[in-house]
């Protein structure tokens, strides 16, 4: 079988870079953008450098944005008080999709992760604590995952934060529509941790 001419081998190495994009589905993109009115192929490639050049970061939230402040920092109906913190600025588009929460953000930029050499210094946790003191909030809401790592984070953030704010933890549990013989035993005890009264 004959090889792939080098360009189109550098474009399928590139696109299976991505996230959630193998190798057969960096082979097909790239053989369909090869073979694609050259307009579409321009359009593409213009429009990558465009959002690569015109979004930030938020320097209040870290979030993802082409105006600083971002618009949810700016949004005067959002409740100043609380500020939900994620992981990554990707994480807050997750959240404002459900649509049911009206406060504010605050990216940590990842978690505490002593295996790969990250520690509290290495995320925007200081950041948070200069908006706790400009901006008195009365609750830290945690994001973060519910993994060995999210856990150590929310611990440390909770303990160095208690002192200026209440700081809460989504809760964790099953997913709606998901039975019970699909949930794992930790997963399990954490719905029943977090249970609440019926209204």
């Amino acid at each position: 079988m004959p090889s792939l001419p080098e360009p189109l081998l550098d474009l399928i190495a590139v696109l299976n870079k991505l996230p959630g994009i193998g190798p057969r589905s960096a082979e097909r993109i790239a053989l369909h953008l090869v073979q694609t009115d050259p307009a579409l192929a321009q359009r593409l490639s213009r429009s990558v450098l465009e959002a690569r050049q015109r979004i930030c970061a938020c320097s209040t939230c870290g979030g993802l944005t082409e105006s600083d402040p971002c618009r949810i920092c700016d949004d005067a109906r959002r409740d100043t008080s609380i500020i939900c913190v994620v992981e990554r600025a990707t994480d807050i588009l997750t959240i404002e999709k459900a649509g049911s929460f009206r406060g504010r953000y605050h990216v940590l930029g990842g978690r505490i992760s002593p295996t790969n050499a990250i520690g509290p210094e290495d995320l925007r946790i200081a950041e948070l604590e200069k908006r706790l003191a400009s901006e008195p909030g009365k609750e830290v809401v945690l994001a973060l995952g519910s993994d060995v790592e999210g856990d150590a984070t929310s611990f440390y953030l909770a303990k160095r934060l208690t002192a200026e704010v209440r700081v809460t933890r989504i809760a964790h549990g099953l997913p709606a529509g998901a039975g019970l013989d699909f949930a794992d035993e930790v997963t399990l005890s954490r719905a029943l941790e977090g249970r609440r009264e019926i209204q």
